[in-house]
């Protein structure tokens, strides 16, 4: 007997762009008990006819067949690829960290800052906000450090990913 093994997976729609779109797909996951990790959403095309949605979930390898088998079956889906399954690819996140403190932790936070190529966009006397763009392992690292100096408040947007190399989401 095999063994299935739970992992992540990321997963890339083109959907039209049209309303309830979002909704159809939420809802496929959410009534056969899949969690959304992360979830991303934007028009893709000259027109804005088209959007990309790209999914970060976790599961099975069976599951995650399931759940692209049943992406595939929806009306406003014309594409759906594992990109986890189909090759190399880059994802990236971007959060926006706010850190409150002063004296030592305040430097603290700028030097770990400058090592993580975090930006400083904003800047107080006693508050920093932060810009990082990464892999979401790197967004967790920079994260963590900042909880003991001061961490108030974190907004990410979610994976962003595409295919690597000439190979785009069109050729699957």
């Amino acid at each position: 007997m095999q063994v299935e093994v739970s992992g992540s997976a990321v997963i890339s729609l083109l959907v039209d762009n049209e309303s309830g779109a979002l909704a159809r797909i939420v809802e496929l996951f959410s009534g056969r008990g899949y969690n959304i990790q992360s979830l991303t959403v934007a028009p893709v095309d000259e027109y804005g006819q088209t959007s990309r949605v790209n999914i970060v979930t976790t599961g099975t390898q069976s599951s995650i067949r399931q759940v692209k088998t049943q992406l595939e079956r929806l009306v406003p889906v014309s594409r759906v690829v594992n990109l986890t399954a189909e090759g190399p690819y880059v994802a990236r996140e971007m959060a926006l960290v706010k850190v409150v403190s002063s004296g030592e932790p305040r430097t603290e936070a700028l030097r770990i800052a400058q090592a993580f190529r975090a930006r400083a966009v904003d800047t107080t006397a006693s508050s920093f906000v932060f810009e990082l763009t990464g892999s979401t392992d790197k967004l967790d690292s920079f994260i963590e450090l900042m909880r003991p100096l001061g961490l108030v408040e974190v907004s990410r947007t979610g994976v962003a990913s595409i295919c690597r190399g000439p190979q785009t989401i069109q050729n699957f």
